[in-house]
């Protein structure tokens, strides 16, 4: 004959059997997601703070980064600064940011010797500016596809009025236009001194300095040629070409991270694994279109960000 008192316990066990397949199945539901990675997998560390330069480029790539590490888990902050490259490495220096955003041959010319500029091919960039990186204890991480480099650009109409479509047509027809450029165009390798060098072709004395608002001012004919950069959001419209770089005279820039040792310590190769993973979706023509998002049609940074994170499937 079963006892009463195993009659009793019968409820309970069946209770507690329950609540446990219940916990079983909740901590499946919970573990369900789709990338990103889990804050509980994060070990304690120090917060990522972002080093923002400003132009509106590197204010979108910086809230990239800041919102692909967070959804994975690490803390992290963006800091705005200024806009030149030293200014950047101060802060890395004394520690007010420990990730950036770089341009693989810009930042091998401010690093190495400025008399022998970066090349056009990203890997011989990456291979010589790591050891200059290490010295300063920078890591760098794997450079993207996406490229922002200098873009000679002309009105379509113009070009094609002149047949005018490679940097060495143009060094061939088109040595007396007026070139629309930033001012550090005259001491700028892959500017007028590139221009010489690679094509034999000297615009400085038709050299109109233009810090801002060179397509408006192209468009407006205060200049014949503008030197944009290959991520401008106007770059693409049909009323403009590009002339091709066909004598390899402009650098590999393409964009790449690059982040303190200490974070590296802290976190670990699984941290350098999310940095890469973000950096493996950039493409010159998506980094263009966030830019256009940005700067043309004005959504906000995080918003743009966010549908791309999503977009590819790293939230």
């Amino acid at each position: 004959m079963t006892s009463t008192r195993s009659q009793r316990r019968r409820p309970l066990f069946a209770l507690l059997a329950l609540l446990a397949v219940m916990g079983l199945t909740a901590a499946a539901c919970g573990s369900d997601d789709s990338g990103g990675g889990d804050a509980a997998d994060v070990p304690d560390g120090p917060a990522i703070v972002i080093g923002a330069q400003d132009f509106p480029e590197s204010v979108v790539l910086s809230e990239l980064y800041a919102q692909g590490l967070a959804d994975a888990g690490y803390p992290t902050s963006v800091q705005e600064l200024g806009g030149y490259r030293d200014l950047l490495y101060g802060a890395l220096e004394n520690g007010d940011v420990n990730f950036a955003l770089e341009y693989a041959g810009s930042m091998l010319n401010f690093l190495a010797d400025p008399e022998a500029p970066a090349g056009n091919d990203v890997g011989d960039n990456i291979d010589q500016v790591t050891p200059l990186l290490e010295d300063q204890g920078i890591v760098v991480a794997e450079p993207s596809e996406a490229v922002n480099t200098n873009a000679f650009v002309m009105l379509r109409e113009t070009a094609d009025e002149l047949g005018i479509e490679t940097l060495s047509d143009l060094a061939e027809k088109g040595a007396d236009l007026r070139l629309g450029a930033p001012s550090d165009c005259e001491t700028n390798p892959f500017c007028i001194p590139g221009l010489q060098e690679t094509y034999g072709l000297d615009m400085s004395g038709n050299l109109v300095a233009l810090d801002d608002g060179r397509i408006d001012a192209l468009r407006g004919d205060e200049f014949d040629v503008a030197v944009a950069f290959s991520t401008d959001p106007p770059r693409v419209d049909d009323d403009l070409i590009v002339l091709e770089d066909d004598g390899g005279m402009l650098p590999a820039e393409n964009i790449v991270p690059v982040m303190s040792q200490a974070l590296v310590d802290a976190y670990g190769q699984d941290l350098v694994d999310r940095v890469n993973e973000i950096s493996a979706a950039l493409t010159t023509e998506n980094v263009t279109e966030m830019n256009r998002a940005y700067v043309v049609d004005r959504e906000d940074a995080s918003a743009i960000v966010a549908a791309f994170l999503s977009d590819n499937d790293l939230t």
